[in-house]
């Protein structure tokens, strides 16, 4: 015998289910061989058929109409504990002051209070593939203006780059024209600096030589020598110091 107070736990969700249909029994009928079934499942399972077997023991069926399971047609559904009891464990003390429900009504009051749970979770859901979405399209949007900048930073760089060849060539050039001028002025001066140097070295060595001389031919030449040594400084253009400076 099964106490009052663990009569409570005698109905598990599977014991509230035809094993036929899969639902809650509808008109549960108990068979010879003590498993219950709904009333329709079993007159399905008989019809036309002379001999049946129980689709749970596999024993013969008795030919006479199965009765009625009061047990299962009566079941309650205790509200504060969420469970299946019987009318017997409604009376014990476990379920004392609890709130119950015919098995059927209860189905159809959770169901709609699931349904509204349902709704809201699916609400959700929806609000979380719509935000995925805008992720998405934001990440998109990102990856674009990535593209969009590097590309804008590309040609800005490869227009700078372009200048600045440009700029070198063009510095490089004026410093060439620049270095070409000062050569060949440098070139020009010095040409000058020898053909004086030839100049005055010749002059040094004719003065040189005519002071070697006796004194009436020394005497004779002096005056001209004078005015060729005279000359030739006046000739000279070149002073060293402002050639220096002019190129330092």
């Amino acid at each position: 015998i099964i106490p009052l107070e663990k009569m409570a736990m005698a109905f598990q969700p599977e014991d509230l289910s035809c094993s036929i249909c899969q639902e809650v029994y509808d008109n549960p009928v108990v068979l010879s061989c003590s498993h219950s079934f709904c009333e329709d499942c079993i007159k399905k399972l008989r019809k036309g058929k002379p001999d049946t077997l129980c689709p749970i023991c596999r024993r013969r069926l008795s030919r006479k109409d199965p009765i009625r399971n009061l047990a299962l047609r009566d079941a309650l559904y205790c509200l504060d504990d969420h469970l299946p009891v019987c009318v017997v464990c409604k009376e014990s003390k476990t379920h004392e002051l609890h709130h119950f429900r015919p098995i059927e009504e209860a189905a159809q009051v959770l169901r709609v209070k699931l349904e509204e749970d349902l709704t809201q979770l699916r609400d959700k859901l929806k609000l979380l593939r719509q935000f995925e979405k805008n992720c998405d399209l934001s990440l998109g949007h990102i990856k674009s203006q990535a593209s969009q900048a590097k590309e804008l930073i590309q040609n800005e760089f490869e227009k700078l780059h372009q200048f600045l060849v440009e700029e070198e060539e063009s510095r490089m050039k004026a410093l060439r024209e620049e270095e070409e001028r000062k050569t060949q002025r440098m070139k020009d001066k010095m040409a000058a600096v020898s053909r004086e140097i030839e100049a005055l070295s010749e002059s040094i060595r004719d003065t040189e030589e005519q002071l070697r001389a006796s004194d009436v031919s020394f005497l004779l030449q002096y005056k001209a020598a004078v005015e060729r040594a005279q000359l030739l400084s006046s000739v000279v253009s070149v002073s060293p110091v402002l050639f220096m400076a002019d190129h330092c």
